[in-house]
């Protein structure tokens, strides 16, 4: 248990420090932005494309690691609409709780991976990255078109388009193309990459941490409180369910685990708020499950390592 908090607590550290920054003004608030824009576009592709490119993919049980993964997402995106009705909420609030149950912080979770799954726990979250990733953006999309406010209705060409440029998901593909191909991280260019994504994780939970709303915080209600329970409890015991019944070995079943309990993304405000959704709610819950999942993230991993 020691070692499994001394793994974790450095990446919680890192968040509630960037919120620290932020509020204390030691950096311009130009500066976030920016950063946010270099993880996003720079740093995260590189870690997540050296990590694909040289990982040992053929080990993996990649039908069971789709299977779970996805699994959880298609039972979590059906539970939240079922509970629709009692949530009583106006539809573009809906519609940001759509994506609170779905969509996951991804660089919390490849820091959490990098810190207690070592290389091969990261190999399988950024295959949960390549899977997740284009699948709760289109639901995400939907929900937005359907519930927000707005009448912006996005033609499938569109969706699959802009789902196809995140740049995250370009890392894994590509990263998995030079890795199928055989030729892994080529000289020269794979050790940069390599190094580059070693800015990755700091940067960016120092700006997730920056990110977060307190003020929204103070504002949630029921709903959020539901929604946080539903991601950070019950989506993990949803995916921890399918590994065992698909039979996954244990570092990929706490990797998928793990992914599966992560707080919603960050950037589930911005397209709450470019299509229509209730942005104020949205923040609400990013700040709710990314404060809450300090406390459940180190409790499942404990959990997963007792078992």
């Amino acid at each position: 248990m020691i070692a499994i908090l001394s793994a974790l607590l450095p990446t919680f550290a890192l968040i509630v420090l960037g919120y620290a920054l932020r509020q204390r003004s030691f950096l311009p608030d130009t500066f976030w932005p920016g950063a946010e824009k270099l993880t996003y576009f720079v740093t995260f592709p590189a870690l997540l494309f050296s990590n694909t490119a040289k990982a040992d993919l053929g080990s993996l049980p990649l039908l069971g690691i789709t299977g779970a993964m996805l699994g959880t997402v298609a039972i979590c995106t059906v539970l939240i609409i079922a509970a629709k009705p009692v949530l009583k909420v106006s539809p573009a609030a809906f519609s940001s709780l759509v994506q609170g149950a779905i969509r996951p912080n991804t660089y919390i979770g490849l820091a959490v991976a990098a810190a207690l799954l070592g290389t091969q726990g990261l190999t399988v979250t950024a295959l949960c990255v390549a899977l997740v990733v284009p699948t709760v953006n289109v639901i995400s999309v939907l929900a937005c078109a359907h519930w927000g406010d707005n009448d912006r209705k996005p033609g499938l060409l569109s969706l699959l388009r802009d789902v196809g440029r995140n740049p995250l998901l370009m890392a894994c593909v590509f990263g998995s193309v030079f890795n199928l191909t055989g030729i892994g991280l080529p000289p020269i260019i794979g050790p940069f990459l390599e190094v580059l994504g070693r800015a990755a994780l700091p940067i960016g939970l120092l700006a997730v941490g920056a990110g977060l709303d307190l003020t929204a915080a103070r504002r949630a209600g029921i709903a959020v409180g539901v929604s946080s329970f539903g991601k950070l409890v019950i989506s993990p015991a949803i995916a921890v369910g399918l590994c065992i019944a698909l039979g996954l070995p244990s570092i990929e079943t706490a990797s998928v685990v793990l992914y599966a309990a992560l707080p919603c993304s960050a950037s589930a405000y911005v397209l709450a708020r470019l299509m229509g959704g209730d942005a104020q709610m949205m923040a609400s819950v990013i700040t709710v499950h990314t404060l809450i999942a300090i406390i459940t993230m180190p409790i499942i991993a404990i959990l997963m390592h007792a078992v």
